[in-house]
C-alpha cells in the first residue's frame, strides 16, 4: 500500500484543520485584502505543516514526501493560496538547504523557517530566463571572503515579505548551467530590494515580486553547496516542487468536483435536477475518472521519492497531468454552474482563477514534456 496509518492520521489532521480554519469568511477576507492573516500562519506552523517532511532534529515533523503531498492536497482543497505557505518551507524554500546546506546553515536558516518564525524564498527565474534557467544573467563575482551579486529575479513567490532567499547566480559565465552557484541572502542586506508586487489573476494573498540585487556582498559562508553546482541543486529541488504542485492540483480539482456534484443535485431546470441530464452527468463522470488517475500519479511520484527511486520522470508526469486535468476540471465546474460559475459569489470562480498557474509555475507543461521525453529517450 502507498499509505500507512501515519499517513492517514496526517490526512485527518490536515483535513480537519482546513475545514475548521480555512472558512469561507476567512478566504473571502483574504481575497478582498490580498493579505494572509498572520494568526492563521501561526496556527499552520503550530500544526507542524511548515516542516511536515523536515527531519525532527531540525524542528520538523519527520514525515515524508507522501505526508507532504497529503497536506498539500488537503489544504489546497480548501484554499490554494494557503497551500503555498505550506509548500515553500517543505519544497522550494527548504529543499535547497536540505540538499546542500551545512550544519550551520541548517541551524541558522532552516530551523526558524520550519517553526514559522522566518520565511525563505526561492529565486531562480529571471525576466529573460524562465524555462531556460541556464540563460540567467545574474552574476556572482568573487571578492575576498565574499561574492558580489548583481542581477534581477522575477516572479518570486513571497519575495516582498521574505526574510531570506536562496538565489542562483552565474559564477562562471562561460559554462552555462555548469557555471551556476546557489547562495543564501538576507533580504535586509544592503543592495537587496523588491519590485512592486504583481497584480495576479489568482492566488491572491501571497505576494509575488522581483528581487533586485545591486552589488550585494554575500559571505562565502552563505554559499549553498559547492561552487558551480547550483543548477543541480535547483533541479533536484524542483522534483519535490513538482510533486507539491501536482498535489495542489488534485486538491483544487477535488474541490471543483465536489462543488459540481452538489450544484448538479441542487440546481433544477426543465423540472429536473441538472444531474439527471446525461450531458451533465457524463461531464461529472469524466471529471471524477481523470482526477482519480491524477491522484495515482501524484501518490506514485511521492512514493518513488520516499523509496529512493529516480523520481524525475514520475514527478514531471504527475505535475504535467494533474495540473492540466485540474484546469480541465475547474473549467467544467464553471460550465456546470453556468452563469453563476462566472460570479465571485460561487467558489468555482476562484478555483478556476487559482488553478491556472499550476500548468505554468515550477516548470510549464511543455517543460514537463521535455523532461519526460528526455528521460525516456536517453541513449
Amino acid at each position: 500500500m502507498i499509505f500507512n496509518e501515519q499517513h492517514e492520521l496526517i490526512r485527518k489532521l490536515a483535513r480537519d484543520f482546513a475545514k475548521n480554519e480555512l472558512t469561507s469568511d476567512v478566504l473571502d477576507k483574504i481575497e478582498e485584502t490580498d493579505i494572509f492573516p498572520a494568526e492563521l500562519l501561526k496556527k499552520m506552523g503550530k500544526a507542524g505543516f511548515f516542516g511536515i517532511k523536515i527531519p525532527q532534529e531540525l524542528g520538523g515533523s519527520g514525515s515524508d514526501h507522501r505526508g507532504y503531498a497529503i497536506v498539500m492536497e488537503e489544504i489546497a482543497r480548501e484554499s490554494a493560496v494557503a497551500s503555498l505557505y505550506v509548500s515553500s518551507p517543505n519544497s522550494l524554500g527548504g529543499g535547497p538547504l536540505l540538499l546542500s546546506g551545512t550544519a550551520e546553515q541548517l541551524e541558522k536558516y532552516l530551523k526558524p523557517v520550519v517553526t514559522g518564525e522566518k520565511i525563505l524564498a526561492f529565486a531562480l527565474t529571471e525576466p529573460g530566463a524562465g524555462s531556460d534557467a541556464g540563460g540567467m544573467t545574474t552574476t556572482a563575482v568573487e571578492d575576498g571572503d565574499c561574492y558580489v551579486l548583481n542581477g534581477r529575479k522575477t516572479f518570486i513567490t513571497m519575495a516582498p515579505f521574505s526574510d531570506y532567499a536562496v538565489v542562483y547566480a552565474k559564477t562562471d559565465m562561460s559554462r552555462g548551467t555548469k557555471g551556476i552557484t546557489a547562495f543564501i541572502i538576507d533580504m535586509k542586506m544592503d543592495g537587496v530590494s523588491c519590485g512592486k508586487p504583481e497584480h495576479k489573476m489568482g492566488l491572491i494573498g501571497c505576494a509575488t515580486s522581483d528581487i533586485i540585487l545591486e552589488n550585494v556582498r554575500v559571505s562565502k559562508a552563505d554559499m549553498l553547496g559547492e561552487l558551480n553546482q547550483g543548477f543541480t541543486n535547483a533541479m533536484k529541488t524542483l522534483d519535490v516542487g513538482r510533486i507539491g504542485v501536482a498535489a495542489q492540483s488534485i486538491g483544487v480539482a477535488q474541490a471543483a468536483l465536489d462543488a459540481s456534484i452538489q450544484y448538479a443535485k441542487d440546481r433544477k431546470q426543465f423540472g429536473r435536477r441538472i444531474a439527471d441530464f446525461q450531458g451533465i452527468s457524463f461531464m461529472i463522470a469524466d471529471m471524477a475518472t481523470k482526477l482519480q488517475a491524477a491522484k495515482h500519479l501524484v501518490y506514485d511520484a511521492a512514493y518513488k521519492k520516499d523509496t529512493n527511486q529516480n523520481a524525475t520522470t514520475a514527478a514531471s508526469m504527475a505535475k504535467y497531468f494533474a495540473s492540466e486535468i485540474c484546469n480541465e476540471i475547474c473549467a467544467k465546474a464553471v460550465q456546470i454552474h453556468g452563469g453563476y460559475g462566472y460570479m465571485k459569489d460561487y467558489r468555482v470562480e476562484r478555483l478556476y482563477r487559482d488553478c491556472r498557474v499550476f500548468t505554468i509555475y515550477e516548470g510549464t507543461s511543455q517543460v514537463q514534456q521535455i523532461v519526460i521525453a528526455g528521460q525516456l529517450l536517453k541513449k
